[in-house]
């Protein structure tokens, strides 16, 4: 009989579990993990034989967002599901950055993790039990896997911390934090804030904390169970390729008094990225073509010593320049550790866009744009979540190669640019004025013309400027900074800006953005063997020096938001209309509304609680819309006086047209009744009006059955 593992604990007061043996047998390692009504099939795959020629891990990480897991048929002509969507990718991200670093340095193997959502509940969210589910399933599988991990989302309602908030709670809360970790320590967080002060987001990140070590340890017993069972798999001894330590020596007694001279010299003339690189790419070449020829003998007798020689290198560089900003406290820039690039804002630079701005710090260059559109431009969202069907604030990020010199096929957006552009987004959520407010779709494109280090925050900082710049009434600026960490033994150094050569050698990539009030969104990778609450706090608050000074230099080219929109971006105008006079404006096929397009030249959006969108350039046109509509949609007054068309005479009374029908639409008729057309007694209806003539008449109102009742005799009178 097949053996099957079931275990589970509580996390947030509902039940979680964890069950094997059941799926997915010929993995590596499986498990389906539950929560609430969430399903996740979680497996972990690797090759059998290292990769060749790889200078990184090569990790992949995928979530299959099956629409079936939510009752749904996807949309599109091919109704299978395609490439992820937005929230997969994100959900990737998330999944690999706490991973990534816990394998064994120099392990080659493909590793593919496969998250297979088979039932959503959009109370308990995909993302959080995916990396659980992936942890676990590395934890089951023979990889050298240095976790477990466990993750948690914190909600804030009402100055209260919440576990997992549902739904529901999502809506209140003031944050949205995700945190990743060992049991010693915090490898990832992720956060969306609505001005949350910095300390508060640090006493999220420590109680999360406590709650991952609780599943750790319940991801720990559940593998000793499963290995008892023959459900988990004994580990690979990975053993890493051994440099011979004497040769190890030799190499670094040989390059390190160049290599700290060159490191030195970039010091002192503050080397520009492109000048950094060629001084370390001229000192690399040298010192290899000098010690190959002074060991020549060494080498040839020992053919694998020649590949050693560049990691022994780059080894060496990193570790010098890393001592060199613990000794000194000074970077390879020449920057003090709390020291900010030069900043240099300017707006409005493109005319025909509805706003723009380009931000730059040091060599990192943001070019963003801002357009304005109608509801008919809301973006479609064919996703799990049956909640969130459009989006109107959408942010995109693009990397071309030339932003950093290189040459390389230009495709579509990657995993990076989605999820920069998603941090971006998050980052200014928070201060995008309400629909009621400005009832515009918004689309802010971030282009990454030049980068060292940290352009998802310039983009932040470059499209809070183009927000204003395009009259978008944005509550409040929001900056953006990265912070970086040394970290040797009992030796700890907070990085403030840093730019991509210390993100590459440093032990953390802490992104914090927000507005003078407080945080908005937060994104922070670690490398090291964990931080604790004294580090964090320290980045915090040394994030949040930066974030002021760069906002200081934002608002000396934009303050406020423009009072007026750019001449090229449509003038909206809304209209509230009764829900059952959407049809007429419509009309029979789209037939009305159609004729009102073509013939203004304007875009329209209705939506069902009535609401009438009119979009215009030109004004003229606007008013000549809204004119079409409000006659439309107008209705009779009871009590005023019309000056009316008798469409029809019978021999009871005659039928008045008092609104004329336009583009279609019917108009609003009555009857004036035979008793109703003079105070003398009328024979013949046709002695008194003809047909197709114009009469005055007085609205008396509406009988039984909703008719419009019409008076000549008291219009006389009036």
């Amino acid at each position: 009989m097949k053996k099957v593992l079931k275990k589970s604990m509580d996390i947030a007061g509902r039940e979680f579990s964890l069950e094997c043996g059941k799926m997915a047998m010929l993995a590596n390692g499986s498990v389906v993990a539950r929560y609430g009504d969430t399903l996740i099939l979680s497996t972990a795959t690797m090759a059998k034989e290292p990769r060749q020629g790889m200078d990184f891990f090569p990790l992949t990480v995928d979530f299959e967002e099956k629409m079936y897991s939510a009752g749904k048929i996807p949309g599109g002509f091919i109704k299978r599901e395609g490439r992820p969507g937005e929230k997969g990718i994100l959900a990737c991200r998330l999944t690999d950055r706490p991973i990534r670093p816990l394998f064994p340095k120099g392990f080659k193997n493909d590793i593919q993790i496969v998250n297979t959502v088979l039932s959503n509940d959009e109370d308990n969210e995909f993302d959080v039990i995916g990396i659980i589910g992936s942890s676990v399933a590395l934890h089951l599988s023979d990889a050298p896997f240095l976790g477990p991990i466990a993750a948690i989302r914190v909600g804030l309602i009402e100055d209260e911390y919440v576990f997992n908030p549902t739904m529901e709670q999502h809506r209140e809360s003031l944050l949205n934090l995700t945190v990743a970790g060992t049991f010693d320590a915090v490898m990832m967080v992720e956060a969306g804030a609505n001005m949350v002060s910095e300390g508060k987001v640090l006493e999220a990140i420590l109680l999360a904390h406590e709650e991952i070590k609780k599943i750790v340890r319940f991801i720990e017993k559940f593998r000793d169970e499963a290995l008892a069972l023959g459900l988990a798999k004994d580990k690979l001894i990975f053993v890493p390729e051994e440099i011979d330590p004497d040769y190890k020596q030799t190499v670094v007694t040989h390059i390190q008094e160049r290599l700290t001279e060159v490191v030195q010299r970039a010091k002192n003339e503050k080397a520009s990225k492109q000048e950094r690189d060629a001084l370390f790419h001229e000192c690399k070449s040298l010192a290899k073509e000098s010690f190959f020829e002074q060991y020549e003998s060494l080498l040839e007798e020992n053919p694998e010593y020649k590949g050693w020689f560049s990691n022994i290198y780059s080894e060496t560089e990193k570790k010098t320049i890393r001592q060199m900003i613990i000794k000194e406290g000074v970077r390879i820039d020449g920057r003090l550790l709390d020291q900010v690039r030069n900043i240099q804002c300017e707006v409005g630079l493109l005319p025909r866009v509805h706003g723009s701005a380009l931000f730059t710090r040091g060599e990192t260059q943001i070019l963003s744009s801002v357009t304005l559109g109608t509801g008919a431009d809301e973006q479609m969202i064919d996703g799990l979540n049956t909640q969130e069907l459009t989006k109107r604030y959408i942010h995109h990020y693009n990397f071309p190669p030339y932003s950093v010199g290189e040459v390389r096929p230009m495709r579509g957006p990657g995993r990076r640019e989605i999820g920069h552009g998603n941090l971006a987004e998050r980052a200014l959520i928070p201060v995008v004025p309400s629909n009621d407010a400005f009832p515009y779709v918004i689309r802010v494109v971030s282009e990454a013309l030049s980068s060292n280090g940290s352009t998802s925050m310039g983009s932040v900082c470059g499209s809070s400027m183009s927000l204003m710049n395009a009259g978008v009434p944005i509550s409040a600026g929001v900056s953006g900074i990265a912070m970086g960490l040394i970290k040797e033994g009992e030796d700890v150094i907070v990085l403030t800006d840093i730019q991509g050569l210390e993100d590459h050698l440093g032990d953390m990539d802490f992104k914090v953005t927000g507005t003078r009030e407080g945080v908005t969104a937060m994104q922070m990778d670690i490398k090291c063997d964990g931080i604790n609450r004294e580090i964090l706090h320290e980045a915090l608050q040394a994030a949040l020096k930066g974030r002021l000074h760069i906002l200081d230099k934002m608002e000396e080219a934009i303050q406020v938001p423009n009072e007026e929109l750019s001449p090229y971006a449509p003038k909206i105008t809304t209209l509230w209309i009764s829900t059952d006079k959407i049809r007429e404006v419509i009309g029979p096929g789209g037939k009305v509304i159609k004729k009102i397009i073509e013939e203004t030249g304007v875009q329209i959006n209705i939506t069902d609680d009535g609401r009438v969108d009119i979009a215009a350039v030109d004004q003229e046109a606007g008013q000549k819309a809204i004119d079409i509509i409000t006659a439309i949609t107008a209705e009779v007054e009871p009590g005023k006086i019309y000056e009316g068309k008798v469409v029809k005479v019978m021999e009871f009374g005659a039928f008045v047209e008092v609104i004329p029908g336009v583009y279609g639409a019917s108009g609003k008729e009555g009857l004036v009744h035979i008793s109703q057309l003079d105070y003398k007694r009328v024979e013949k209806v046709e002695d008194v009006v003809k047909e197709g003539e114009s009469i005055r008449v007085k609205a008396m109102g509406y009988d039984k059955q909703g008719r419009l009742k019409l008076s000549r005799k008291d219009a006389i009178k009036e």
